[in-house]
């Protein structure tokens, strides 16, 4: 099923169909890598969509790896997808701490799309607290952006993880089986993987 989604000209894509209708917009698939041949990766989108995107020379490729949620800290920079609450705070499905060097990257809290109504918040820990009672093993966390604030309930179990730069290692991450998040755009008529987020022996990114 396809949902557009006002996310900073970011739609979910399940065929290459979205791709060619929209080809000033950028999607994120979320896959995993069937075939990779030179200038070309093959995916199995989650909807059971096979995709052959272009794989330019110079696309990004990230490794995205797992962390504790005793990772998170004040401080920390990080991006959250999570489901908004009736009372106004928000239940974390994943956390990307981001690196130092990434501090600043997508600030603020908009839609998302990795569940129906889904949130991203990318913003500063201004305050870490215990999860409510409800919440055992939990952590209770104050985000803070430009224009304003968010108060997001991270379960224990959740997914938490950060990334580095994986292209001097594409050839040993970018393999059939791999799971990725992929940032693609059609150019030149051809759906156009731009960026990659992979995880290493079968360890899916959560975004």
């Amino acid at each position: 099923m396809l949902k557009r989604l006002a996310v900073s000209l970011a739609v979910l894509a399940a065929s290459t169909t979205l791709l060619a209708q929209t080809p000033a917009t950028t999607v994120r698939l979320r896959a995993t890598i069937e075939k990779v041949e030179p200038g070309s990766v093959t995916v199995k989108e989650r909807s059971g969509e096979v995709i052959t995107l272009v794989r330019l020379a110079d696309m990004e490729v990230s490794e995205v790896y797992p962390l504790a949620l005793a990772d998170i800290k004040p401080g920390s920079y990080i991006g959250t997808a999570a489901m908004p609450q009736a009372d106004g705070t928000q239940v974390a499905l994943e956390v990307l701490v981001f690196p130092e060097a990434a501090r600043g990257t997508g600030e603020g809290h908009r839609p998302w799309d990795l569940r129906p109504d889904s949130t991203m918040t990318n913003a500063t820990v201004a305050d870490l607290a215990a999860a409510p009672s409800s919440v055992p093993g939990g952590q209770k966390l104050t985000l803070k952006y430009k224009d304003g604030e968010k108060i997001v309930i991270v379960p224990a179990g959740v997914p938490v993880v950060s990334f580095k730069p994986g292209k001097m290692d594409e050839q040993a991450l970018v393999v059939p089986g791999a799971k990725v998040l992929i940032t693609a755009q059609e150019k030149d008529g051809k759906p156009t993987a731009l960026r990659m987020v992979v995880g290493r022996n079968g360890f899916a990114p959560p975004m």
